[in-house]
């Protein structure tokens, strides 16, 4: 559970930075934000790595969960367009990241299936 609440506060940190380097082209001060968000997210995903989390399962959720946020937040914020098109494309990323850690729940299964049968 620990891993999952970290690979959250990744995504946000890491959307939150995103966000605000949009904003901080009309305000200058949120460039440290930028900055904290940035350095924040990437620190807390070598945590969740740290935990035990797949490399492939967290930067593909992170990044997943990101494209997705980012783009339906700078809609709502930023009044930026998000066409069926758009939506389209998040939906097979987020397609993607299902693939990767359904094949890595399957992996792992089989690995603890084979060291039972070998012990």
């Amino acid at each position: 559970m620990k891993k999952w609440l970290l690979l959250i506060a990744a995504i946000l940190l890491e959307v939150t930075a995103t966000l605000s380097l949009r904003g901080a082209l009309d305000h200058a001060a949120l460039y440290a934000v930028v900055a904290i968000g940035y350095v924040g997210a990437f620190a807390v995903l070598a945590l969740v790595l740290r935990a035990g989390m797949g490399l492939g399962v967290a930067y593909g959720i992170w990044g997943a969960a990101g494209v997705t946020l980012t783009a339906v937040l700078a809609t709502v914020i930023f009044g930026d367009p998000l066409t069926a098109l758009m939506g389209i494309g998040i939906a097979l990323v987020i397609a993607g990241v299902l693939c990767v850690e359904i094949g890595a729940q399957a992996a792992h299964a089989r690995r603890i299936h084979k060291e039972g049968a070998s012990a």
